[in-house]
Parts: structure tokens; sequence; C-alpha cells
């Protein structure tokens, strides 16, 4: 049986990382986020500009993203920026100490000047990094170990190497007990009756076809018709044809495993196996969702050179041909494309993808973690109030 080396939290959940950061609860709060994270070497910023004059919907998924990244068992300590009464961090707070996390909140607007609660803050960071100092990784079965599935900047060649080989690694960790997380709903519209089909029970495969047909209806309310919008101009640069020729070759990084549980996002899964998360297209936003839902390791597949990272979880990147591997080999973890040139087979690449995120898991930096690429951002369904 495989395992690695991760950290187990109070509550049991394991982490790959051991991150101390800094959040905030709105979006006033962004810069004051970065500021008090740069006083403290090692702190990492995760800001966003949601969180104030959102529809419930809205406010809520705001709200469980900021919980389940605070809450990541990749984060050893979290600190909440609020502001003003009754802020959510609040509850947030509370409930995470309940869970066992260690988490602290630090209010503005609430009879302290500006320098105290940076000053306030530093102190809290300095001693929650000495704390994460002495955590020590121990061995892991492989079984509690989760993916996240994501491609950004697509190309023709997705769908032919990149893709498919991560759909091999997807399937050994399945069948060795883990967790494969495929997100981004805009990538299934037009293969959506293949991962219907693979569906356990019929109930799962209406809640698929449901959020489907959800996000089309949100899209053409807008005046849109994605059927007809995707592939992007950058897409089609690329050489993909047709949304179907897309979501054909996206849906090949969930392998061939039967779906288990569709999620919301942000959503932690209650199954194992195949996962598949309701998310958006935009990488961005989609990679929060899934280290949000609990994925301690994300596989990026990208024939355009995408360097989008998180702030919590390694995002493995994996460049789908030749090309790409020549001029952005600094930000390539895997290179597919030796598939094209016949160098190795998909299966072959699939093995390297699944010895890198074991590597990964086990304190391997990944090309955006070196960079420090650490992009954030919260799906939003509807306009600003």
């Amino acid at each position: 049986m495989k395992t690695f080396e991760g950290y187990r939290r109070e509550n049991g959940k394991i982490g790959v990382r051991n991150h101390v950061i800094v959040i905030n609860t709105v979006g006033e709060l962004a810069s004051f986020t970065k500021k008090l994270a740069q006083l403290v070497p090692e702190v990492i910023p995760v800001s966003h500009q949601t969180g104030k004059a959102q529809f419930p919907e809205d406010l809520q998924q705001t709200l469980r993203t900021l919980k389940g990244t605070a809450g990541h068992p990749n984060v050893s300590a979290a600190l909440f920026l609020g502001m003003g009464q009754g802020d959510p961090a609040e509850e947030m707070v509370e409930l995470l100490k309940d869970e066992g996390h260690y988490v602290h909140a630090i209010y503005f607007y609430r009879d302290k000047t500006i320098t105290d609660i940076l000053k306030e803050g530093k102190l809290w960071l300095e001693e929650a990094v000495k704390r994460s100092k002495q955590e020590q990784r121990e061995i892991i079965d492989i079984t509690e170990l989760t993916i996240g599935l994501e491609c950004g900047g697509s190309d023709a060649w997705s769908g032919v190497t990149a893709n498919p080989a991560i759909g091999v690694c997807s399937d050994a960790l399945i069948k060795d007990g883990g967790t494969s997380i495929l997100a981004e709903t805009t990538e299934a519209i037009g293969a959506e009756h293949i991962l219907a089909n693979r569906s356990v029970t019929s109930h799962i495969a209406k809640d698929f076809l449901k959020i489907v047909r959800d996000y089309e209806k949100r899209i053409r309310a807008t005046g849109e018709d994605i059927r007809s919008a995707n592939p992007t101009p950058g897409n089609m640069a690329g050489g993909l044809t047709t949304l179907e020729e897309k979501s054909l070759g996206c849906i090949k990084k969930g392998g061939d495993s039967p779906l288990m549980e569709v999620v919301n996002y942000a959503q932690p899964p209650t199954e194992k196996g195949f996962i598949f998360m309701d998310t958006p297209g935009y990488d961005v936003e989609s990679v929060a969702g899934l280290a949000a839902g609990g994925a301690q390791v994300v596989l990026f597949s990208t024939g355009k050179g995408s360097p989008t990272g998180s702030p919590i979880v390694p995002v493995i990147k994996i460049g789908t041909n030749p090309k790409l591997y020549e001029i952005m080999s600094e930000h390539i973890d895997v290179n597919a494309g030796k598939i094209v040139e016949g160098i190795n087979t998909i299966e072959e690449i699939g093995e390297e993808i699944y010895r890198r995120v074991l590597d990964t898991a086990n304190g391997d930096l990944t090309a955006a973690e070196k960079h420090k690429n650490q992009e954030f951002a919260i799906w939003r369904l509807a306009e600003t109030m």
C-alpha cells in the first residue's frame, strides 16, 4: 500500500503543507491582509475582494470558501481580519476552533488603532509560525489523499496527452483508495451525458445534469450562449475547434472511474473515489473551490502555459506539448509533450504524474510554489448589490 508523509491535524484530517495564513473576510481589508503578511516572513496572504454587498447565495458561497480555506488541512494556523460588528469571522473562528483548528480573528473599527491592530496581528502570526515549526510529519496511508483536477489554457493536445495521462493518475489513486475531484462545469458541457452515464446511481446522474443545466441557464439569462462562445479565442488559437472537442478532452482528466458524488463549489465530498465539483471554467476561482473543498494537491494541465497557483495547495503543472515545455519549462512539472514525441506512452506519463503527486505530498515544491504563484479568487454567481 502506498504512503506519504503528512501532517495529522486535531480533527484527523491530513495536510501535505504546514502554512500559516492571514485572510480577510471583506474586500476592504485586502490590502491590510497583504501588509500584515509582509511583517512576518513565511506567512501567506490570502486576499480577495468579496464578502460584502452580495446576494445570499453568493455570500454563503464566499463564507464556505473562506472557512474551507482557513480550515484546510494544509494550513497550520489562520488569522482572520474582520471589520465592524457582526463580522462573519466571529462565527467562523468559533466553528473552526470547535473543529480543532488554530485560528484567531482581529477586527478593525473596534476601539483599536490600525497600528495596534497590525502589532497584535504580527505577534500572533510570529507565535503561529513558531508553533508550526514544531509540528512533525508522520506516515499516512494513500487513502487519506485527495487531488483536484483542473486545466487552463487548453490547446489541441490537451485531450490527447496531458488530460488522458492525468486520467491514468486519477484512476490509479482511486484504485489505491484515494479521492479525485474533477472541476469546471463549463468544461463538461457537450460531454455531460458521458459523465452522467458513469454515475453509480440515477440520483447522482440527475444531480450532475442539473448543475450543467443550471449553469447554462444562468449564462443564457445574460444573453450569452456558452455552446457557441466556447472554445475561447485562446483555445482556438491553440487548435481547438468546437465545444464538444474541448469538453471531450477536458473530462479525460477524470479517467474511467465511476462517479460517486456531485458537490457544490468549495464543498468537501462525503464519499471517496471520483467526485465532480460544480465550479466555473476560470481556473483561479476553480482551484480555490477545489482547495476549499479539501483537495490537498491539484493537477493542472495547460497547453498555453497558465501559471496559476494557489496560496494553500501545491499545484502540479502538466504541459501538453513539446513547444510549451521548451519555452516555459521553469513553470512545468511534468512534460506530457513527450507523448507527442513518442518518448513515453500516456500510461507512462500517468505513472510519472502519480509519482510527482507522492513526491509533492512528501514536501517537494512544485514550480508554482517555487515561483510563489498564489492566486486566489472566489466564484461569484450574481452582480454586486
